[in-house]
């Protein structure tokens, strides 16, 4: 088993011709990963990286049966992409673009909210089932295979955690990159609540950052879903000064809720392993595991 993405998922790539969607297109190909072909407007019936090139997500999914996309299209448009992917009946939207404006994603969470689609991003690394398929820009040779599930804001915490995991002599199931952005398709609690569901999953490695209330929400969840299964976590941005952005566009500190001091405080009320440095990630991960 395993979340979102698996050897079966078929997978497109829009904004696939250029050089942001040629160089990951790639790296996913070297890896293994199920990728049926690409969407650029006005390209179709070319070749691209061997595989055939659509004009629109719904001749792709009517010619190669596409379910997954990832988008690597400029800011501008991206929005757009989303919609025309959950337009076309795609499963899962992965997309890899930052710095969309925020007005864009509020119409794109209002229009996706009734279809049959599930976004993760914007701005994320993407997801990963390691030996079975890389969507997104993640360095496949870290992850190794096995039962930890990775949840992560942040893309660089995400590699992190999974070759700390990797080194204590465990693998990873699914990570998931959710980005950090303010609007996102997928939160940490349903991202969490997913791999609380996959029997392959016995751990979950939760990152956080500074700035709004999805760690607060998981965490809450957590408990009350019974703590299941044992989930590590970490929050960044601890040195963090109130009312600055820091890196991504939703890590700002906003109230006294915000900072990592208050959300590590309530992912430990609520049963999580908190660690105070991500170096510790992977010994907690072998501690509650062994």
């Amino acid at each position: 088993m395993s979340v979102l993405v698996n050897k079966n998922s078929k997978i497109i790539v829009q904004g696939f011709t250029g050089s942001e969607g040629t160089f990951h297109a790639g790296q996913m190909i070297d890896y293994g990963t199920n990728v049926v072909g690409g969407v650029t407007p006005g390209k179709g019936g070319q070749k691209h990286l061997d595989k055939p090139v659509f004009s629109t997500v719904a001749e792709a999914v009517e010619k190669v049966a596409a379910d997954t996309s990832i988008i690597f299209v400029p800011p501008a448009f991206a929005a757009d992409a989303i919609m025309e992917s959950a337009d076309a009946g795609i499963k899962v939207i992965i997309c890899i673009t930052e710095g969309i404006p925020t007005a864009d994603m509020v119409k794109v969470k209002a229009y996706i909210a009734n279809k049959d689609t599930r976004l993760v991003g914007p701005n994320c690394p993407g997801v990963i089932t390691p030996d079975e398929a890389k969507v997104g820009i993640m360095p496949g040779f870290i992850f190794k295979k096995g039962r930890v599930g990775i949840v992560s804001k942040s893309g660089t915490l995400t590699y992190e955690a999974a070759d700390q995991v990797v080194k204590q002599g465990f693998g990873i199931s699914t990570a998931i990159g959710i980005g950090g952005d303010p609007i996102i398709g997928t939160t940490t609690k349903e991202a969490v609540e997913l791999l609380m569901n996959d029997d392959e999953t016995e751990a979950i490695v939760m990152i956080g950052e500074i700035g709004g209330n999805l760690e607060a929400e998981a965490a809450q969840w957590i408990k009350a879903d019974g703590n299941r299964k044992p989930v590590v976590g970490f929050i960044a941005g601890q040195t963090a000064p109130a009312g600055r952005t820091m890196g991504h566009a939703g890590a700002i500190v906003g109230g006294a809720d915000d900072t990592a001091q208050a959300k590590m405080k309530i992912l430990a009320e609520n049963g999580i392993y908190v660690v105070s440095s991500p170096a510790k990630i992977g010994e907690m991960v072998a501690s509650v595991l062994k």
